[in-house]
């Protein structure tokens, strides 16, 4: 069998910090714009047609979660005033204060970046599709941005299964507190493969098949809190196998439930743009 060779780099990124209040802060990375091919070639292990046809994206520069929202942070913006939805101030089954918040809607992830926007500054929300994958993607066309394959010694995931070359190990038997890796992306973002499950703005699709292609969501209504069909999730969560936390992977609402699904297995992180609803 051939040996998995995983290689590191030491890079630097500009950021900024949000203070959220408590002593709680949230790091912003910035992801500089740039042009990508989304999603995954035939050849590509594990693929499937809904990742397909590959299409060139040109993506604006916005800011994005260094990690996934922790407990922590949510429950600071969860204390806030109330936008449009009630919010649970302590909603996540795997408890830490630096472990991602899950057992959070669509719905629910909207309305925190509602809130957090109308503490700071700036306008949050949900990624596009196009933005997630680019940011994690971070200049790579690979299955993962640290390569061919994955390890848990890389990413929290059912490690009992393995893809391509690389090795088997534990499987996982729930989050993990954000960063633990200390594996970052050139982008300097953490934790994008595995973990927790990511919500995006993006209705699903079957396919790429006339989507936009200027990094924007493919949405069907602009009043978040109206729309009624499966939002997509990306990333892959401590309890899926190792293909599913392909960067070019994509998934509707868990188990076709909508944007309704409470699962201990998706969280979220936000973006912020510059001059761009």
């Amino acid at each position: 069998m051939a040996k998995t060779i995983i290689k590191y780099t030491e890079k630097t990124g500009q950021y900024f910090v949000e203070n959220l209040g408590n002593g709680v802060e949230l790091e912003m990375m910035l992801i500089p714009d740039g042009t990508f091919i989304m999603g995954a070639p035939e050849t590509e292990e594990g693929s499937s047609d809904s990742e397909r046809p590959q299409h060139e994206v040109e993506v604006p520069s916005f800011s994005m979660g260094k990690y996934a929202i922790t407990q922590a942070q949510w429950k600071t913006i969860a204390a806030l005033d109330k936008v449009e939805r009630d919010l649970e101030l302590d909603p996540s089954n795997f408890k830490g204060d630096n472990r991602p918040v899950e057992q959070v809607s669509w719905y629910n992830a909207v309305e925190f970046c509602a809130r957090l926007s109308n503490n700071s500054s700036r306008e949050y929300r949900l990624p596009s599709e196009a933005e997630w994958e680019y940011a994690c993607r971070a200049g790579t066309t690979t299955p993962f941005h640290f390569g061919q394959t994955i390890t848990s010694e890389l990413a929290n995931y059912d490690a009992s299964s393995t893809y391509g070359d690389g090795p088997k190990g534990k499987k996982s038997g729930g989050t993990t507190p954000v960063g633990s890796f200390d594996v970052a992306n050139a982008f300097g973002l953490y934790d994008m493969h595995g973990n927790i499950w990511e919500w995006c703005l993006d209705d699903w699709h079957d396919s790429y098949e006339g989507g936009p292609v200027d990094g924007s969501a493919w949405i069907s209504d602009n009043n978040l809190y109206q729309i009624k069909s499966s939002a997509v999730i990306r990333g892959g969560s401590w309890i899926n196998n190792p293909n599913l936390c392909r960067s070019a992977f994509r998934s509707l609402s868990y188990r076709s439930a909508g944007r309704d699904s409470v699962y201990d297995l998706i969280g979220f992180r936000v973006v912020c743009t510059f001059g761009r609803a």
